[in-house]
């Protein structure tokens, strides 16, 4: 059996960068406190200690200043991390990522490729107010030309992110920064997780769950909450969010018939949105229902932690729904 091992959902992160670091000299690390700090979150800490100052390096607090220099390390031949502290702070780095990275293989006519990774993060109820609790990954799944990955857990988060580093397009990461201490199974082996496939969670016959990241968390004790009262939940994570596993999703509504899509982004114009279009489309005759989605609440994130976790979907609503819809 394969050497399997209790890794927390950070430590799963900084093990692919120092393995992918190791096995590829091309592949750097730029960002704010990235090097002596090891991350506000400590999430790289010894990386600076083994790789040195040329490979793991700090940047004066100019997000479009060091995101450009990663684009233009990728297009020459390296193969940048770009940390971007917070996900807030993609509004900084957008020219960079939506009118630079994304385009440049097209505009070149492929001769130009920028395989660059943007490392950042989403999710609330950290108690940092309205400026670092956003979750805007739909924003970068909105361009053509960029892949977003959502790990849902320390064994994602590992094997997204190596795939990541070695993919020869732009990718963009986030990490939910509230499961950095969550532990899970991370095999010791080297693995991939490819882009595109979702993974079935929990197999159901009676709803399926979308669920996003640490909402796969809520989706999962929803699930057992609803297994109580005799609803048979299946919870499906997509992954990523681009490329799209749309064959996955369809076939399990399919099955069960029913349908509901959590995301912590905005509700409105958000990924729930998407994925409920997707099903609805590819399942239409199969549904007992319409699909229902919950996402965040259209405000800016609540400094007030009351009203912060009101923002965020949790398992209770998650049961309600579901409940609801299976008429239970």
């Amino acid at each position: 059996m394969a050497d399997v091992r209790e890794l927390t959902y950070g430590e799963a992160v900084k093990e692919a960068i120092a393995e992918e670091m190791r096995r590829d000299p091309r592949v750097f690390l730029i960002g704010e406190d990235v090097a002596e700090a090891g991350h506000p979150f400590k999430t790289l800490v010894g990386l600076v200690q083994e790789f040195g100052t040329e490979r793991v390096i700090d940047t004066p607090i100019s997000e479009p200043g060091y995101a450009g220099i990663g684009v233009g390390a990728a297009m020459t031949g390296m193969r940048p991390i770009v940390d971007v502290m917070f996900g807030d702070f993609i509004t900084l780095t957008m020219d960079q990522m939506v009118n630079q990275a994304a385009k440049a293989h097209y505009m070149s006519g492929g001769k130009i490729k920028v395989p660059i990774v943007f490392r950042t993060t989403l999710g609330a109820t950290r108690r940092s107010a309205a400026q670092h609790s956003q979750s805007l990954h739909a924003w970068v799944s909105h361009v053509p030309g960029l892949k977003v990955a959502l790990p849902s857990g320390p064994y994602e988060a590992k094997g997204l992110m190596k795939t990541a580093i070695r993919d020869d397009s732009p990718v963009v990461i986030f990490e939910d920064k509230m499961m950095y201490r969550v532990k899970g199974p991370v095999p010791a082996e080297d693995y991939t997780i490819p882009f595109g496939v979702a993974e079935i969670k929990r197999e159901g016959r009676d709803v399926t769950i979308v669920a996003t990241s640490s909402m796969v968390q809520v989706a999962l004790a929803a699930a057992a909450m609803l297994e109580e009262i005799g609803v048979d939940a299946e919870v499906v994570d997509p992954r990523t969010t681009w490329p799209l596993d749309e064959k996955t999703l369809i076939e399990s509504v399919r099955k069960t018939s029913r349908c509901i899509v959590i995301d912590e982004g905005y509700f409105r114009y958000g990924v729930t949105g998407e994925i409920a279009s997707v099903i609805a489309e590819g399942a239409f005759y199969d549904l007992d229902g319409p699909v229902r989605r919950i996402g965040a609440r259209h405000v800016p994130v609540p400094f007030s932690p009351p009203l912060e976790d009101a923002t965020v979907p949790n398992e209770h609503d998650v049961f309600a729904m579901a409940r609801a819809m299976c008429r239970k």
